[in-house]
């Protein structure tokens, strides 16, 4: 990609062809080059969080930073490349070294790129202001910039050399937003493209391997990837090649210029030196943790202190040291330390929950609700071809109370969808809401199957005793169903052959299910946490063979109480937790 009109007489860097032109990957990347803030991911942050960062990373103006090199992954309107630039002039006006030439010295000291022309445009102008009013010349100045400022797409571009540090704010791009052909090219070079993963997923892995041994990357960015799927890959490569020195939690904390969705964090990340070499060992340390900071740069300075302290101060309030938190590609637990070796204690001693006998799923899925689904009665189908059906609605208040709704189910017990002639009532029905059942995406794929649901009915799950659970909630809502109704698709559900269903409603009624739930599932707007099934699946129990008589009443009746202080406290029986662990829990340790 070449740089034409206003910026024909920009930087040689800028320049620099990634893919030959026309082909479908340039049009692509070329297409965002040109796009609005939307299409680019732009967030802009505020200047106390940038100084922030670079603190926390170590490019500090006392550092002799002439001889180092910085990498700004996507620059957009210079929130940290202008800070760095004044950190940068600021060590080398102070340095033996500030007699030579500006531009041989400095021309190899930072790597800056943005893909959005317009906005490289005009940050290069800013840039060339501010070195000028650093005492620089204009040509120089001009030269400078130049040789820092890279337009392009940072994942396709070259860029020779490894960096000290890496710092910024990469773009926040969802992958629907991606030209397939552009997507393609991103996960034939980035091994973290996974599952539905934006786009700052591959600038992190990027931004990683480019570092130098005992290089830091320091970047403020959506907290997502660190717990759920698509950041695995990611996080393995953390844990495998890296070390996680720094986490804030930014969540609530007004970080950039404009609210975001996005849950944020700040985090700091070590390539180690080679075994042998000063910070070799440094994989092994622990993480230092802060949570939502208040945002001055007063505040920020002395959190800065502290998180970087050589040895953690022992009056500090607001910072704690996590060990283990990169474990492979399991998602990382930050919230407490005593909350991590709780959940780590009860991952070796007890099984997953289907492993103890327990089923997890999800209810129906339709894809066309207002066809499939209505008040039982009014559904005029064969009998066998509607089950009553259970929604959020129904358990709002913790027990259930069925407003007469069902599903209407196209399928045979045996599997595969009935023949519609031997079910006239039904083919009526259906053939009534045919164009609504028919345009969805599923029934386009497979005109034939067009009338079924995207989810399988098995009408034997209505009849099972079960535990509901809504998808989101600000804690656990378990409600009891006794084999009566089916689940809609934003209610998971708990079955068992082994366990005694009122004791597990205990179980998860304590602070249990919050507490694995919390430690591997992502924020959601408000603090509300996500209780789906790859996350209630990770909760440890005993065998039911193996709990105790006494503790097995103590479960069934505090749970038939709707007790959660009684649920706790048997939960502390049934798990042998000690008196830190039931703290960690939420228990007073009685």
């Amino acid at each position: 990609m070449r740089a034409r009109d206003s910026i024909a007489a920009a930087p040689r860097r800028a320049l620099q062809p990634s893919l030959p032109a026309l082909c479908p990957v340039a049009a692509a990347s070329e297409n965002m080059a040109s796009g609005g803030i939307e299409e680019r991911g732009a967030i802009f942050t505020r200047r106390e969080v940038v100084d922030f960062i670079l603190d926390l990373s170590g490019y500090t103006s006392d550092q002799p930073l002439h001889r180092m090199r910085l990498l700004e992954p996507s620059f957009g309107d210079g929130d940290f490349l202008l800070p760095v630039i004044d950190r940068l002039m600021t060590a080398w006006q102070a340095s033996p070294e500030r007699g030579r030439d500006p531009v041989a010295a400095l021309s190899d000291r930072i790597r800056a790129v943005e893909l959005h022309r317009v906005t490289f445009t005009a940050t290069r102008l800013t840039v060339i202001a501010r070195l000028t009013g650093h005492g620089m010349v204009p040509a120089a100045a001009r030269d400078l910039a130049d040789s820092w400022l890279i337009q392009g797409d940072f994942l396709l571009i070259d860029l020779p050399g490894r960096f000290h540090f890496v710092v910024g704010n990469p773009p926040y791009v969802r992958q629907e937003q991606i030209h397939d052909a552009l997507l393609a090219a991103y996960r034939a070079r980035y091994a973290t493209v996974y599952d539905r993963a934006d786009l700052y997923i591959p600038f992190i892995e990027r931004s990683l391997t480019q570092l130098e041994e005992g290089g830091q990357l320091g970047f403020i960015c959506a907290d997502r990837w660190m717990k759920n799927r698509y950041g695995g890959p990611l996080r393995q490569l953390v844990a495998e090649r890296f070390h996680l020195k720094t986490y804030v939690d930014m969540f609530g904390t007004p970080a950039f210029h404009t609210d975001v969705i996005a849950y944020p964090a700040i985090t700091i990340i070590a390539r180690p030196a080679a075994k042998g070499r000063p910070g070799g060992k440094e994989r092994r340390k622990a993480t230092r943790v802060a949570h939502r900071p208040e945002i001055s740069a007063a505040g920020l300075a002395q959190l800065s202190a502290d998180l970087t302290a050589p040895k953690l101060p022992k009056d500090s309030q607001s910072v704690r040291e996590v060990e283990g938190v990169a474990a492979g590609s399991d998602p990382w637990i930050l919230e407490s330390s005593n909350q991590l070796a709780l959940v780590r204690r009860l991952e070796m001693t007890f099984p997953p929950l289907e492993e103890a006998g327990c089923k997890v799923g999800i209810g129906v899925a339709t894809g066309a609700d207002q066809a499939f689904i209505g008040l039982f009665d009014a559904l005029d189908v064969e009998p066998d071809r509607k089950l009553p059906l259970v929604m959020t609605r129904d358990i709002q208040g913790g027990t259930v109370q069925w407003r007469g709704f069902g599903v209407v189910n196209p399928f045979r017990d045996e599997g595969g969808l009935v023949n519609l002639d031997d079910y006239p009532r039904l083919k009526a029905y259906l053939e009534g809401h045919k164009a609504e059942i028919a345009g969805r995406h599923v029934a386009q794929k497979a005109p034939a199957n067009w009338y079924r649901t995207i989810d399988r009915i098995y009408p034997a799950i209505a009849a099972k005793p079960k535990l509901l659970i809504p998808d989101i909630k600000g804690q656990a809502h378990i409600v009891h169903e006794d084999g009566q109704l089916y689940p809609h698709h934003n209610l998971y559900f708990i079955t068992s052959d082994t366990w005694d269903l009122k004791a597990l409603q205990a179980v998860l009624l304590s602070g249990i299910a919050r507490l694995f739930v919390a430690a591997y599932s992502t924020k959601m707007h408000g603090g509300f946490l996500r209780f789906q099934a790859q996350y209630l699946r990770r909760i440890r129990v005993p065998a039911w063979r193996d709990v105790p008589e006494a503790t097995r009443r103590a479960l069934i009746d505090a749970a038939a109480r709707d007790d959660r202080d009684a649920c706790n406290k048997a939960v502390f029986q049934l798990y042998g937790l000690t008196a830190t662990e039931r703290a960690a829990l939420g228990g007073n340790g009685e």
